[in-house]
């Protein structure tokens, strides 16, 4: 036991025993003191920087060491710090311990008097064990039996491994199986004789030839020459350099042998279909719908797809049945028609067509009576705001006469309009307006009767715009660039290059992200929005 402490207090002794004492890791004491109470873990506040400082400061840090038992920091004695010394060199603890003292020999060689031991021995040293009796009969037995084989002698003999033993004799080895034998030097012809043909030798002029090519493109390697007799004839200069290079294309080249696939050409040509069996494509003509006296400009069709609508230089709008290519109706509209779009939403049956300087809303009046009912009172609804709002166009509904004819609202522009769109949702529209300045775009709400001008400042002359069918996005096609605006964030998403001189025409996927521009100079610039804004593939 440890002596008392003369500070009792700073006696603290735990008495938990020899335990591990991971135990205690998560319980804020350590063990407990003589009197069993608790001992607390010391705080321990110090971060990595505090250890170093005081690792730097303390004079007696290194001599200081955790109490596992307590938690408290103990600094080393003298004495302790010698021991600790002593065993990391290996020896004895105890100072005052001499390994070297000579040995005392207990038992010796001399009898002594008194034995250390004095024990008769027993009868059992003298007589056959009967327990080893009869395990050594149980082997005889099992050796006589045969179940114990006797052990086989070692034979010494090196043993010898023939790695190709398995292989089928008939075989011709993996690594001889593509050998290719090297190609043999060309043998010496006239002009290496010692004495050449005079027309082998070189004139002034071939030889001057000779010297000015390169090494890869002359015929000969050496320039012929001529001896009088084989005495004469020198060692030759470049022997050493010409074995060299022999030796380099051995075993730098590598020699493979291609096996030859003979192909008959027939079989490299694919098998085309007949195009009789490709079918359905247009082979012969179905509907003509016949009653334009003008040039067709404009075609749109319902989101039902039973009706179409075309608007023609002869200043009608005609309503066709699509299978049986019926006129339903003509409307006069007293100029040329360069648009027409049919809203894409089948709740609501409205055509916005373009004539001159205006847009006409149009009720067509055709198919469910209910839809086309319910879309003039949806236009009916419509109540004007107190104030007065400044417009860039003039909204004006239809007078009675016109009414009869189906057109329900006219949008008064300043210049000429080229092309109009719906959103997807069938309340708004665009319209193209034949300007040079920045009101070239115009988006129109039809319930609220409400117009805007979406740019502050001209991108060059807008041919196309449309809408994206799911997203807040709008396409402006400009003669050379087609550019994605969100209109959410009311920014330029996207820019993409269509690579032609003058956009003509522009077609989105009903998914949104694909899309077809047409141009003047006989290209389609298709785009994967997904991928890049150059063109996915550019058909001429």
């Amino acid at each position: 036991p440890h002596p008392t402490s003369l500070h009792s207090l700073q006696d603290i002794r735990n008495t938990v025993g020899n335990i591990p004492m991971e135990w205690y890791q998560d319980f804020p004491h350590i063990g407990y003191n003589l009197d069993g109470k608790k001992i607390y873990k010391p705080i321990r506040s110090k971060d990595e920087l505090d250890m170093f400082l005081e690792k730097m400061e303390n004079p007696d840090y290194w001599r200081t060491v955790q109490d596992k038992m307590t938690g408290a920091d103990i600094k080393l004695t003298d004495e302790q710090v010698e021991l600790v010394h002593r065993l990391q060199k290996g020896q004895f603890g105890d100072v005052h311990f001499n390994p070297y003292e000579p040995a005392v020999d207990f038992f010796t060689h001399e009898v002594m008097i008194h034995p250390v031991t004095n024990r008769p021995a027993d009868k059992r040293s003298f007589i056959p064990s009967l327990i080893e009796k009869e395990k050594v009969s149980k082997l005889v037995h099992a050796i006589k039996m045969g179940w114990i084989k006797p052990r086989k002698p070692k034979d010494d003999t090196p043993t010898y491994y023939d790695l190709w033993a398995h292989e089928d004799p008939n075989s011709i080895l993996g690594r001889h199986k593509m050998h290719v034998p090297a190609p043999k030097m060309k043998l010496p012809g006239h002009e290496e004789s010692y004495n050449p043909p005079p027309e082998y030798l070189l004139s002034e002029e071939e030889r001057l030839a000779w010297e000015q090519q390169d090494a890869a493109e002359r015929k000969l390697n050496f320039v012929p020459q001529q001896f009088r007799c084989l005495r004469a004839v020198p060692a030759y200069a470049r022997f050493i350099h010409e074995r060299f290079e022999r030796c380099l294309d051995l075993y730098l080249c590598p020699r493979q042998r291609k096996m030859r696939v003979n192909v008959d050409p027939e079989d490299l040509i694919p098998k085309l279909p007949k195009p009789r069996d490709l079918q359905p494509f247009p082979t012969s003509q179905a509907l003509v719908y016949r009653g334009h006296t003008s040039l067709v400009r404009c075609l749109s069709i319902s989101p039902s797809g039973q009706w179409l609508v075309s608007g023609s230089d002869d200043g009608t709008v005609r309503f066709w049945e699509v299978c049986t290519a019926r006129c339903m109706k003509t409307l006069p509209v007293g100029g040329v028609v360069k648009s027409v779009a049919w809203n894409p939403n089948p709740t609501i049956c409205l055509v916005a067509v373009c004539v001159e300087q205006s847009v006409l809303l149009i009720n067509p009046c055709l198919g469910d009576k209910l839809l086309y009912a319910a879309t003039d009172q949806l236009l009916e609804a419509y109540a004007a705001p107190e104030e007065e709002r400044v417009q860039p166009v003039r909204w004006a509904p239809a007078s009675p006469e016109e009414h009869t004819r189906g057109i329900r609202l006219l949008v008064h522009h300043d210049k000429a309009v080229k092309q109009v769109t719906w959103h997807g949702k069938g309340d708004y529209f665009a319209s193209v307006v034949a300007d040079s300045g920045n009101r070239q775009v115009l988006i129109h709400q039809s319930s609220k009767r409400w117009s805007q001008s979406p740019f502050r400042k001209s991108r060059g002359l807008v041919q196309r715009v449309l809408f994206h069918p799911l997203r807040p996005y709008f396409f402006v096609a400009t003669q050379r660039y087609v550019r994605v605006y969100n209109l959410l964030k009311q920014e330029l998403t996207k820019k993409l290059m269509t690579n032609c001189k003058w956009v003509s025409s522009m077609a989105v996927h009903p998914a949104g992200d694909n899309i077809i521009c047409g141009s003047y100079d006989s290209k389609l610039a298709w785009f994967d929005l997904d991928l890049s804004t150059r063109p996915y593939q550019l058909l001429r």
